[in-house]
């Protein structure tokens, strides 16, 4: 032992008469605290225990295995069907099919075996244009019914949509040019400055049915930024054009 050893006069406590504790012997030697050495060779066996149980590998998966637990009850408590819309799901499947060949050309193509898949698709893909459009067409005209938001936010909401998206789009978009990002093609960086100016999508009312909340405000948003989107559309087209030009 690298501490001193101490000597305790046990004997010296002893029961009295009355059954009161007797105080120690005056020699009696107080537990004195370990020396430093003692407690570097005690810390010394602690690391070395620690690095014979626990291993960087096996930390490492440990953590992954808690990583991918803790996705995988994620994706339990979400509802997909909710989330994804059915024009997303058919979008990710074409997306799927068009980047594997050999699908591709099980599927595609006028000599493909599956042709007939591909022909169906296309018949429920053109019912599913109109079939939209009549779903913004109710959300506007429910929107047009009522008024339940507050004239300034939809003010904000115009400006932020048509006014402040399309000159931060366009000062990113021209960033990207300078630095090399964007290939100098007129076309895709239209296309790209385009994506600024936009009205919203019509699934963000399709997914506020879904879900069951803020249909009305939905509504009522939709209806004034479709509205205006013919003027604001027109008008940033021809700017962006005129700029890549």
């Amino acid at each position: 032992r690298h501490s001193k050893e101490v000597e305790i006069n046990y004997s010296s406590v002893k029961n009295s008469s009355n059954g009161t504790p007797e105080t120690e012997a005056p020699n009696s030697i107080v537990a004195l605290l370990p020396s430093p050495e003692s407690k570097a060779l005690v810390e010394h066996h602690v690391i070395k225990l620690a690095a014979t149980t626990a291993e960087p590998g096996e930390c490492e998966g440990g953590m992954l295995d808690r990583v991918k637990q803790a996705a995988w009850r994620m994706i339990q408590q979400m509802n997909l069907k909710t989330i994804f819309a059915p024009s997303t799901i058919a979008a990710i499947v074409g997306f799927i099919v068009g980047l594997v060949p050999v699908i591709r050309r099980l599927l595609i193509g006028e000599r493909a075996p599956l042709h007939v898949i591909q022909d169906s698709a296309l018949l429920l893909g053109d019912g599913s244009i109109p079939s939209v459009t009549l779903v913004m067409g109710g959300n506007l005209l429910k929107g047009l019914r009522r008024s339940e938001v507050q004239k300034s936010l939809i003010v904000g909401i115009v400006i932020a949509r048509y006014v402040a998206l399309p000159v931060i789009g366009t000062v990113i978009v021209k960033s990207a040019i300078n630095l090399g990002l964007v290939p100098k093609d007129p076309l895709y960086q239209f296309v790209l400055l385009l994506q600024f100016a936009v009205p919203p999508a019509m699934n963000i009312g399709t997914i506020t049915q879904l879900f069951g909340a803020g249909e009305n405000e939905c509504s009522i948003i939709m209806l004034w930024t479709y509205a205006l989107a013919s003027v604001a559309l027109t008008f940033w087209s021809t700017f962006f054009m005129w700029l890549v030009a």
